[in-house]
C-alpha cells in the first residue's frame, strides 16, 4: 500500500549547519519574528544567528518571554509582536516550547481566531515561512506537523496539527545543544525515545517510519547515557541530534500512542515537563502494550543489544522493558511522588486525566486496544513507582 511521508522542505544538519543555511534564510522573508527563551537569548549561537540575519539584510524582532511549556497566553503575546512589527516569517531558536509557539503564531497569523478555535481540525492554510533551529535533542518539533499548547482556561494540553505546521526549514546543529542542562538533556532524550518506540508500534506505522524509529532507538540507547554524564561529548551530541530528528519524522508520519496521550494531562495539571512525564509513564505503558506487538518490541531490544536474535519475541520484548527502566534510572528520572505531586490530588484527577487522554486521540493509535479502565489502571500503577 502506498503511504505518504512528510518532512520539512529543507533540512541542514551537522556542525556549522547555520552557516550552510544562508541561502534558505535569504528566501524566507524580509521581516522575521525571532522566538527564543531567556536563556537561549543570551547564548553565543543566538548572537551568531542575529549576526547572520543582519548580514543577509533580514530585519528581525525578538520575543523571548517563554517560561516553561507553551500556553495560549504566551502564543498571544508572541503574536502581538509579530503583528505590531508587520513580520512575514518566523524563526525559532530553542527547545520544543519555542518551536511550538512559532507554529501556533503561524496558525493565528494566517488563520485568525484563538488557538483553541483550531483544536480538532487539520490546519491546511499556507502559513508564514517557518525556520526551526532546535537547541535540544529530543522533541523533534523541527520536523513534526504538531504543536502542543496549554489552554489556561481549561488546563488542557491541546494537540493541534496539520501538514502546513511542518517547518519549512530545519537547521540541526549539534553545537546548539552543548549548553543544554543535564536534566533537560535527559528529559528531551527520553522524549525522543518515546517518539521512536511509539511510532514503531503505532497502528499508523509504515516502512519508512519503522526505519527511522529503529535507527533513533539505536542512537539513543547508545548515546544518551554519554551526553547525560558528559554534555561536552561532541560525537554523542551529534548522534542525539540525529536521533531526535529521526524520531520526530517518525511520529510526524506514524503519530504517537498511549504514552503521549497519558503524559499531556499530567503535564497540564501538575506542570511536569513533557519529556519527564513521558519518561515516568514509559515503562508501565510499554508493559501494557507489550503483548499487542511482541515482534516489534523485540526488534527494538535486539537492535539495541538488550536481547539476541535466538531469543523468542516475548522474552526479547520483556528485555526491552528492563532496558527502558535502566535507562530512566541512569538519567535519574523521578517518580511522580518523588517529583512532589500530591497523591490525593493526583488520584482525584485520574478519571478526568483518562478522559483527556482518550479525547486527544493518541491512545487509539496504540497497536493494542486501550480503554478508559486500562488508562485509569496505568495511572494508578505509575504513582509511587
Amino acid at each position: 500500500m502506498a503511504r505518504e511521508f512528510l518532512m520539512p522542505r529543507y533540512v541542514i544538519s551537522g556542525e556549522n549547519a547555520l552557516d550552510k543555511a544562508r541561502a534558505y534564510l535569504e528566501m524566507s522573508g524580509e521581516n522575521a519574528l525571532l522566538i527564543t527563551d531567556p536563556n537561549v537569548n543570551k547564548t553565543y549561537y543566538c548572537e551568531e544567528l542575529r549576526s547572520l540575519l543582519k548580514t543577509l539584510g533580514i530585519c528581525f524582532h525578538e520575543f523571548a518571554d517563554i517560561v516553561g511549556e507553551p500556553t495560549d497566553k504566551t502564543v498571544n503575546a508572541a503574536l502581538e509582536v509579530y503583528k505590531k512589527n508587520g513580520c512575514d516569517s518566523i524563526i525559532s531558536l530553542g527547545g520544543g516550547s519555542a518551536i511550538d509557539i512559532m507554529k501556533a503564531v503561524g496558525v493565528l497569523a494566517n488563520c485568525g481566531g484563538k488557538i483553541s478555535d483550531h483544536l480538532g481540525r487539520a490546519i491546511t492554510e499556507k502559513l508564514p515561512f517557518m525556520t526551526a533551529l532546535p537547541t535540544t535533542a529530543g522533541t523533534g518539533s523541527e520536523t513534526t506537523r504538531f504543536t502542543v499548547i496549554t489552554d489556561t482556561e481549561t488546563n488542557v494540553k491541546m494537540l493541534i496539527g496539520g501538514e502546513t505546521l511542518i517547518p519549512d526549514l530545519a537547521v540541526i546543529d549539534p553545537r546548539f545543544t552543548f549548553s543544554c542542562p543535564k536534566n533537560v538533556t535527559a528529559a528531551t532524550g527520553l522524549d525522543a525515545l518515546t517518539h521512536a518506540i511509539e511510532s514503531l508500534t503505532s497502528r499508523k506505522a509504515q516502512p519508512l517510519t519503522d526505519t527511522m524509529a529503529i535507527s533513533a532507538c539505536r542512537r539513543i540507547f547508545k548515546n544518551l547515557p554519554t551526553v547525560y554524564k558528559d554534555g561536552a561529548d561532541v560525537a554523542a551530541r551529534e548522534q542525539m541530534s540525529i536521533a531526535a530528528f529521526e524520531a520526530g519524522a517518525a511520529i510526524c508520519n506514524a503519530s504517537v500512542t498511549l504514552v503521549h496521550g497519558m503524559s499531556r494531562p499530567i503535564g497540564a495539571y501538575f506542570h511536569v515537563p513533557h519529556g519527564i512525564s513521558n519518561a515516568m509513564l514509559l515503562e508501565k505503558c510499554i508493559s501494557y502494550a507489550l503483548d499487542g506487538a511482541y515482534a516489534k518490541f523485540a526488534e527494538i531490544a535486539r537492535e539495541i543489544g538488550a536481547a539476541d536474535r535466538s531469543e523468542p519475541d516475548k522474552t526479547a520484548a520483556e528485555k526491552l522493558v528492563s532496558a527502558i527502566k535502566y535507562l530512566c534510572s541512569v538519567c535519574e528520572i523521578p517518580t511522580l511522588s518523588e517529583y512532589g505531586i500530591p497523591k490525593e490530588a493526583y488520584m482525584g484527577l485520574i478519571g478526568k486525566m483518562a478522559d483527556d487522554a482518550l479525547e486527544s486521540g493518541s491512545p487509539a493509535n496504540t497497536i493494542k486496544s486501550v480503554s478508559k479502565e486500562d488508562i485509569v489502571k496505568i495511572y494508578e500503577d505509575v504513582f509511587g513507582e
